[in-house]
């Protein structure tokens, strides 16, 4: 129930008031290029052994793709970007890709409907869809909407993440993350791939375009974040795979308090 109710109203509403009061111009820097060529290999490597390897029907696959390639750049990656890196504006080209384009896109497949009237339908079954549009159209518009119209939209998307938060936190009970058993390879392998695959390859793709010093150790840090909990609301809500997706926030988060340090120490 708090799964669905963080979908369908608190979420859109975080999105909207973010995406409508960012700036955009000037915030997309070389060290976004690492996360963004980082997250497209380990999505794809995360497909291919989904459809090939684990045989997973589409839904739980796009949710094990999720799992290994939506970093938490909104929850986390803001906070880190504050004061890790001294620039909350590393953590802007992230939300805007993940939400624009990839949670969009992992949205109409987890949803899919095989004619043309689901398809159409997509965007009232998935608020999140026109409100990350509607909120992007506002800021690259250059509109200021009045505080009286905003102020509640606020409001209202500041319980998305408690929400989040306590969905997840219910739904630990009796889970066992380390536990052995048919979806361990998958669970790891996510994980892994979140947490230490993906920082590798963009620290590769950093020093190939000859990246150093503040973007180089933005791109690793941004592309080390775990994984989203909107993983999990987005699992829960469609009921594809809700158990992988759990396990893979609760792990990569774990994991990500100790890579990040070490990314820090090694290029901070």
């Amino acid at each position: 129930m708090l799964a669905r109710l963080t979908f369908f109203v608190a979420a859109p509403a975080l999105l909207f008031a973010t995406l409508a009061t960012t700036p955009v111009a000037g915030v997309f820097t070389a060290a976004f290029v690492p996360f963004l060529v980082s997250t497209l290999m380990v999505a794809t490597a995360a497909a291919v052994a989904a459809r090939w390897r684990w045989r997973l029907p589409r839904g739980e696959g796009t949710v094990a793709v999720l799992c290994a390639a939506h970093s938490n750049g909104g929850y986390l990656g803001i906070p880190i970007a504050a004061f890790v890196l001294g620039d909350v504006s590393f953590a802007i080209p992230i939300l805007l890709f993940q939400t624009l384009l990839l949670s969009p896109v992992a949205l109409a497949l987890l949803d899919a409907r095989a004619d043309v009237r689901g398809l159409l339908a997509l965007p009232v079954r998935n608020p999140i869809i026109p409100a990350s549009v509607l909120g992007f159209v506002v800021t690259v518009a250059g509109w200021s909407l009045p505080a009286e119209v905003l102020r509640p939209v606020e409001l209202t998307g500041a319980a998305a993440i408690p929400l989040a938060l306590l969905a997840l936190g219910m739904s630990l009970a009796g889970a066992r993350p380390l536990r052995d058993g048919p979806d361990a390879e998958i669970r790891f392998a996510t994980v892994g791939t979140k947490v230490v695959l993906q920082p590798t390859l963009a620290y590769g793709v950093g020093v190939l375009l000859g990246l150093d010093g503040t973007l180089l150790f933005a791109a690793v840090v941004m592309s080390g974040l775990p994984t989203a909990q909107n993983v999990f609301v987005f699992a829960a809500r469609f009921a594809r795979a809700p158990g992988l997706a759990r396990d893979a926030v609760v792990l990569s988060t774990l994991l990500a308090a100790v890579s990040l340090v070490l990314i820090a120490v090694r290029l901070g």
